[in-house]
């Protein structure tokens, strides 16, 4: 039986680092994506250029996006940024994609990146404009459902596409910041989004606030999604979304697929024994299942 193909992209290194209060060694996260290349991931978030005063932990973001283009090359590296400033710092630094974040929610937008959604727009336009090689791969957070403004309607999502297509974005991240989604809701949406943006490259990231983050991911990839996101050991969560525990857990999600007839091209045993390196070595928020398991049964990876 020929495996179906999936493509699962690494945001541990950003979205799952964020998270974590206390600094991280640079050396341990190093460690971290060593280990993840190693596991044979072709894509990873590798960091955020984002103030360090806002979000310390990613004071580094040069030194590690220094390191990982010089040894790694050959891999799609990428890092989100949550303005021009950003955008710029990650162009000087070599990096050709960039994961810009916009929320659905216009109240969340504010909490998050301190705009609304016209200055949020008008801003990608210039990144757009004066970085015309660079790859845009544009977060749109709370698609699902926002703490502040519940649950998201479709409508305004399409038309936040739309205007995202007129600048010029390479491809879109529906992101249910708040691990909210259900099942239904995410064939809902992603029904719609084909249907009005057929060519365009969606991915998918969830988190797993309510234990539904592999269920909605693998309904996802079912619905023909260009890839999923999730974060090694289930670690992260959204600083300014109050209630976002963390993501889908890399590895859980692999066991899934891998025993469902699906190809990821990742090693599942390199990808729990980084995730369980990364809980020793770093106090955080761990939600993965298999980071737990101690006993490997006769059979099963």
């Amino acid at each position: 039986m020929n495996k179906k193909e999936v493509k699962l992209v690494e945001i541990g290194p950003r979205d799952g680092f964020q998270n974590v209060k206390e600094f991280i060694p640079t050396d341990v996260k190093l460690n971290v994506l060593k280990g993840l290349v190693s596991a044979g991931y072709k894509k990873i978030q590798i960091t955020s250029f984002v103030s360090e005063k806002a979000i310390p932990q990613m004071k580094d973001a040069r030194e590690i996006t220094d390191y990982m283009l010089e040894n790694h090359s050959d891999l799609d590296l990428f890092a989100l940024v949550p303005n021009y400033y950003g955008a710029k710092s990650a162009w000087e630094t070599g990096l050709r994609e960039i994961t810009p974040v916009m929320s659905l929610s216009e109240t969340h937008n504010q909490a998050n990146v301190r705009r609304s959604h016209d200055e949020s727009i008008n801003e990608l336009k210039k990144i757009r404009d004066d970085f015309p090689e660079m790859k845009i791969t544009q977060d749109i957070a709370t698609v699902f459902g926002c703490p502040y403004e519940g649950k998201m309607e479709v409508g305004p999502l399409l038309e936040l596409i739309g205007r995202m297509g007129e600048i010029g974005i390479d491809a879109i991240t529906l992101c249910d910041t708040i691990g909210v989604a259900y099942p239904a809701q995410v064939e809902e949406v992603l029904d719609c989004v084909y249907k009005n943006f057929p060519d365009y490259e969606f991915n998918f990231h969830v988190h797993d606030t309510r234990n539904m983050g592999i269920l909605n991911s693998y309904i996802s990839i079912q619905k023909g999604i260009n890839s999923v996101q999730t974060s090694i050991g289930g670690l992260g969560g959204c600083p300014f979304a109050p209630g976002a525990t963390g993501n889908t857990a890399s590895e859980d999600l692999i066991y899934l697929l891998e025993h469902d007839g699906y190809d990821t091209g990742i090693d599942f045993s390199k990808v729990l024994e980084t995730a369980k390196y990364m809980k020793e070595n770093i106090n955080g928020n761990f939600s993965g299942h298999h980071i737990n398991i101690s006993v490997v049964q006769h059979g099963f990876n």
